[in-house]
């Protein structure tokens, strides 16, 4: 058991530029925490408007989950699949053994954009599958009762909570729920305690026990809870994360989640190998264009653990 911490983790600015061009605050994974369940990445690009354009790229070993706060979205895969994403919707890529996909903004100018990019570790039961995708364009309800102020009203976007389970495929026991707050309320989400929790905040003021994150933080809260209390003064929209603690080995590197080095550099070659379609596909309604991978550090990648 890990146990119960209130442990404030604060996003880093990754400056992504170029194809993308608009700022990202990433959360996860962090050096102390790399996992949150099988949670193991979390970016936030926007609030912004922009011009997205991501080219192209390979996943292995991962589900990518887009969950949009503003602004449209269009996916396009290796697999055949072309769709556009909005507000309330879900877009879940399986990358098993190997995928490809761009995401661009929709039309040509630039527009408002906001929305959660997280990333799931696939157990090892899983990760070398098939690639695969979904879009649920309609997700589960479920209605927290406030202690004071007005009930919460929450989207059980990936697993169960409460009870209430996402349509979603998932491989481990694991949930991810966004919840608004009402002004003026106080509401406590029940909990499994043997899984780990955290809440991040998305917007709003929020009080959880003595902390206070500023937007875009993560309050880490362990395990060994029933429920958290959350308290906020002008209202808030949080995303809760949590799920049963993932114990496998996890070497992630780019877009890569594996279990050692080795891995890591095969899926790399692949990628930049002639016959990188053998393995990751073509992106349909794309041609040559791709996003090239980095060079591998000049050391041995090593698995993620927790430091506390």
């Amino acid at each position: 058991m890990i146990g119960r911490r209130t442990l404030l983790l604060e996003p880093r600015e990754v400056p992504l530029g170029g194809v993308r061009a608009m700022s990202v605050l990433r959360t996860l994974p962090n050096r102390d925490i790399p996992t949150v369940g099988a949670w193991c990445f979390l970016d936030r690009f926007g609030p912004d408007e922009v011009r997205m354009r991501v080219d192209p790229h390979p996943h292995i070993g991962l589900q990518t989950v887009t969950w949009p706060l503003v602004g449209r979205i269009r996916h396009r895969d290796s697999e055949g699949n072309d769709v556009t994403l909005e507000r309330g919707q879900l877009n879940l890529m399986t990358a098993g053994d190997g995928i490809s996909h761009s995401e661009y903004s929709v039309g040509d100018d630039p527009i408002p954009l906001d929305a959660l990019q997280l990333w799931v570790v696939l157990p090892d039961s899983a990760r070398a599958g098939a690639a695969g995708f979904e879009q649920h364009t309609s997700l589960p309800s479920v209605t927290v009762p406030a202690e004071t102020g007005a009930d919460a009203a929450g989207t059980v976007v990936l697993g169960e909570f409460a009870g209430v389970r996402s349509p979603a495929t998932v491989y481990t026991p694991i949930v991810g729920a966004e919840f608004a707050l009402a002004p003026a309320s106080r509401v406590v989400l029940p909990l499994d305690p043997a899984w780990e929790h955290a809440v991040v905040l998305i917007d709003g003021d929020l009080t959880v026990e003595d902390r206070m994150p500023a937007p875009d933080e993560m309050l880490y809260l362990g395990d060994s809870r029933s429920g958290v209390t959350l308290s906020t003064t002008a209202g808030a929209r949080i995303f809760l994360l949590g799920g049963e603690p993932f114990e496998e080995d996890l070497v992630m590197w780019w877009n890569f989640a594996a279990r050692t080095h080795d891995e890591i550099e095969r899926a790399r070659e692949d990628w930049e190998s002639a016959e990188a379609a053998a393995r990751f596909g073509r992106v349909v309604d794309h041609g040559e264009e791709r996003i090239p991978a980095p060079e591998l550090p000049h050391v041995t990648l090593k698995p993620r653990r927790r430091s506390i």
